[in-house]
């Protein structure tokens, strides 16, 4: 059991080395033995999952193919997931079994993989640092003083630790790659539209995907070949032809002509972080990569946009909890009104209270114009930078983070050095391009991650980027110190 790579667990359940059901044990134990310290987890379905286990050895048996079968991973919990708690890390769902699957999660379950459990994160995604969670703060596996990075910490934390061995995520705004980069595993953003929303409790819905987070790129692709894919039950599910990201991983480097964008490596970005991705770089030139110096030049205006189009969209979007039909309710409420003040007061903690409030106030009477419309403007432009640039390079490559990951509590008195932490990552989310963070090194111990974007629709390409930087180096086996002999 001492791998966490889903092909080579694949090819041990098959050659009954052990069980789906030991396999399954065996993560379960060490959640209890670590996530104490992590805080990694809302939810832990031990019955479910021992359950799902046996099934997947009978599966297994039977010669069923598929690489996921009797796989422990886990889910962020915002998935809905029939039965089982499902709470945004808000009190406000504190409640919520949900009586219906998500896409996301019912195509993992066809797929044969074991859920263990819900993570904790960010409170309706909304976070850079897994600091706003109604269940409290994730800690970092490398170092439990540091953030996991948000708003999906725990499925970054759970994975980094050798608590499970893939997970599913969501990025909004680099709620993916940040904690990715932070905990030093690999994270993948797909192509708005290629991972099916329903069942995804919403924040900002045309910037929202699931994505898978595991350890190196090739389990990734795994997953995604289990979660993407056209979905009637979703508007704006893509129709565009899924393909299997396996299948072209090994294709050499040679030609391939990577943009770095001046812009993402000017004074917000920590010097040794720069070095980290200046060196990560170098690696691919000499599996034959080209270096093509590329401009983005609206990119310093991502930040103003997406913090009026996300907030917008979540004030809209949030407006359903109101203590009426599911969800917190306030106790002995003297009128309407008072319930739903009381429970929305109640429910959402501080972030999203000021997120809603924001985005309330840009929709409003005039000021939709001034701030709302003007917001989806630069953002049409970040998108023809992203667009421009891709016509003369295959993929982009820059920083993840300005930094490595910061000390709990360092930031949260500063929401705008906070929401700074995204500045390399928004840009992507308004432009709707695939993007991934690969760990790419350390400083002082603590990982760094190096963010490939890609063109629409390229996420085997860039699969296959990742997977050939991987197969050359190794700080994506690296693990923190409890999570050795997994």
């Amino acid at each position: 059991m001492h791998s966490q790579n889903i092909t080579l667990l694949a090819q041990k359940l098959r050659a009954k080395e052990f069980s789906s059901v030991e396999l399954t044990q065996h993560f379960l134990d060490r959640i209890k033995q670590f996530d104490t310290s992590i805080n990694s987890f809302i939810t832990i379905t031990e019955e479910k999952a021992l359950t799902a286990a046996k099934i997947a050895d009978t599966r297994i048996s039977n010669g069923e193919k598929n690489p996921l079968i009797g796989i422990p991973i886990a889910h962020k919990d915002l998935f809905c997931t029939q039965n089982t708690l499902t709470t945004c890390a808000s009190k406000m769902l504190n409640n919520f079994v949900p009586p219906y699957e998500s896409t996301v999660t019912q195509r993992m379950l066809d797929s044969g993989s074991i859920m263990l459990g819900k993570t904790n994160m960010d409170e309706f995604a909304m976070g850079s640092s897994n600091e706003n969670s109604f269940f409290g703060s994730v800690k970092n596996p490398w170092n439990l003083e540091a953030v996991p990075g948000g708003s999906s910490g725990g499925s970054a934390a759970a994975v980094a630790a050798g608590l499970i061995v893939a997970a599913t995520g969501t990025d909004t705004g680099g709620s993916i790659r940040q904690p990715a980069s932070f905990c030093g595993i690999t994270g993948l953003k797909p192509t708005y539209g290629r991972v099916s929303r329903f069942g995804m409790i919403a924040f900002a819905s045309s910037l929202d995907q699931a994505g898978p987070m595991a350890r190196s790129a090739e389990d990734c692709a795994h997953i995604l070949n289990s979660i993407a894919g056209f979905d009637e039950k979703d508007s704006t599910s893509s129709e565009a032809e899924k393909e299997d990201y396996t299948a072209h991983l090994n294709q050499p480097l040679t030609g391939l002509k990577i943009g770095l964008p001046k812009e993402y490596f000017g004074d917000a970005l920590d010097q040794e972080v720069a070095k980290v991705t200046l060196d990560a770089v170098k690696e691919f030139e000499k599996l034959g990569a080209t270096i093509v110096d590329i401009s983005l030049p609206n990119l310093n205006l991502s930040i103003p946009s997406y913090y009026v189009i996300a907030p917008s969209e979540a004030s809209s979007n949030l407006s359903r909890f109101d203590g009426v039909r599911f969800g917190h309710r306030c106790d002995d409420p003297k009128d309407l009104l008072d319930m739903y003040m009381r429970s929305r007061s109640e429910g959402f903690g501080a972030e999203v209270q000021k997120r809603i409030m924001v985005g309330t106030y840009a929709l409003s009477e005039g000021y939709y114009d001034a701030y709302y419309l003007k917001a989806q403007k630069i953002r049409r432009l970040i998108k023809q930078d992203f667009v421009d640039a891709l016509s003369q390079v295959d993929v982009i490559m820059g920083p993840v983070a300005p930094t490595t990951a910061f000390k709990l509590n360092s930031k949260t008195q500063d929401p705008v050095a906070m929401y700074l932490e995204d500045i390399y990552t928004l840009s992507v989310n308004l432009a709707g391009i695939p993007a991934m963070s690969i760990p790419a090194g350390f400083i002082d111990k603590m990982p760094v991650g190096l963010q490939i974007m890609g063109n629409y629709f390229a996420e085997a390409k860039l699969l296959n980027v990742a997977h050939q930087f991987q197969q050359n180096t190794d700080w994506h086996t690296q693990t923190p110190t409890l999570a050795e002999g997994v």
